[in-house]
């Protein structure tokens, strides 16, 4: 069977993610895939990194049946236009473009199989989370795409409504994350260990954490209260961090990236 090669439009950090971890799967090969990207710096890098560019996403998509959408929503008219007269039922598109609905998509292509997802760029090593939601597709279809994203890491299959606070907790929570880590990296630096130990140390034990809730299915409260013994430094720290306000933080971060989802998408509009 004709293996059904793939072009990913938009060459940024999410699309270069995409397009490395279709590779690093074995699921396709350096030359199946095609990017279309404007800039020359950034053209120049993926070339440089072997990979297939164009800054002509018409010529991008002429013999592909897969298209991933991957630029910034303020973009999304300017791919529109440039793009549309070569799209065709037989094309499957895929966007990651936050805040451009299923309805926008088909006002702007017709009533073709389309899905949004929210990769997160650990995509790159095929450890993302990726939040699917489908349109207009097959079953076949469904089943076709969610296998390409399964061997990139973990999926889930949630309602449109729900895209926007995947963005926040699955695209964003990246960062979160990486901004935790780093600062249980420098308090380790404060007491003892050098940055590259810490570092290490820091990046197992969360890795650690993060495998035990998704193999056991735990709740992090449960696990923690493993390690949190009566009069124990564990408890200590952790009431300290509650006390300088930690969990009402992250909370609070992710509501306030949530509210400016709908900022930005009515930008992109205007």
């Amino acid at each position: 069977m004709k293996k059904i090669k793939i072009a990913i439009l938009g060459g940024g950090n999410i699309g270069t993610s995409l397009a490395k971890g279709l590779v690093r799967s074995e699921q396709y090969k350096i030359e199946e895939i095609i990017l279309g990207e404007k800039r020359e710096s950034r053209i120049s890098f993926l070339k440089n990194i072997g990979f297939n560019v164009t800054d002509d996403n018409t010529e991008a998509i002429s013999d592909t049946d897969i298209i991933i959408m991957a630029v910034k929503p303020q973009q999304f008219e300017t791919l529109r236009e440039e793009i549309k007269d070569g799209i065709s039922p037989r094309h499957l598109l895929i966007s990651t473009i936050t805040g451009i609905t299923h309805r926008e998509i088909e006002n702007a292509f017709g009533v073709v199989p389309n899905m949004r997802i929210m990769p997160n760029t650990a995509v790159e090593i095929c450890e993302s989370m990726t939040c699917m939601s489908f349109r207009n597709m097959k079953p076949e279809q469904e089943k076709m795409i969610t296998s390409i994203f399964e061997k990139m890491g973990r999926t889930i299959v949630i309602p449109e409504e729900l895209i926007d606070a995947a963005t926040v907790t699955g695209s964003c929570g990246i960062a979160f994350a990486l901004r935790f880590m780093r600062a249980m990296s420098q308090g380790g630096i404060e007491i003892g260990f050098n940055a590259e130990m810490s570092q290490q140390i820091v990046a197992q034990t969360v890795l650690g954490a993060a495998r035990m809730i998704l193999l056991t299915s735990g709740h992090p409260e449960s696990e923690i209260d493993k390690v949190t013994t009566p009069q124990g430094i564990t408890i200590s720290g952790l009431n300290e961090m509650e006390h300088q306000g930690f969990s009402s933080a992250v909370i609070k971060g992710l509501t306030t990236s949530f509210g400016k989802l709908g900022n930005l998408a009515a930008r992109s509009r205007k």
